[in-house]
């Protein structure tokens, strides 16, 4: 079983990195869109939005109905990294514990 649960766990880990770093990546093209910075009408500017929105969103959205506006600035992101980033140590502490049971037992 733990043949198979600690590579498990070592996917997920990396997992909620790229998450986190998509996370990061949508809310900076966001800003540089809102500075017009770069321009929403260019087709790779478009699609890679679109497809960053797509993936953040159905995670972002539970966040911003339970935490309320704050004068303009959207902190879901700030918020939802920080669970992960939670996550993320739990997963890791459980590949610790796995690896070690596993050199233990040999």
């Amino acid at each position: 079983m733990d043949v198979v649960l600690l590579p498990l766990l070592q996917v997920l880990s990396i997992a909620i990195e790229l998450y986190i770093w998509a996370l990061i990546i949508s809310a900076i093209l966001s800003w540089l869109v809102a500075f017009s910075v770069v321009n929403p009408y260019n087709q790779f500017v478009s699609m890679l939005g679109e497809v960053l929105h797509r993936i953040t969103e159905p995670a972002l959205r539970p966040i911003r109905n339970f935490i309320p506006a704050m004068g303009g600035v959207d902190i879901s992101p700030l918020i939802l990294i920080l669970i992960l980033i939670f996550a993320q140590g739990v997963v890791g502490q459980m590949q610790m514990r796995l690896a070690g049971g596993m050199a233990a037992g040999l």
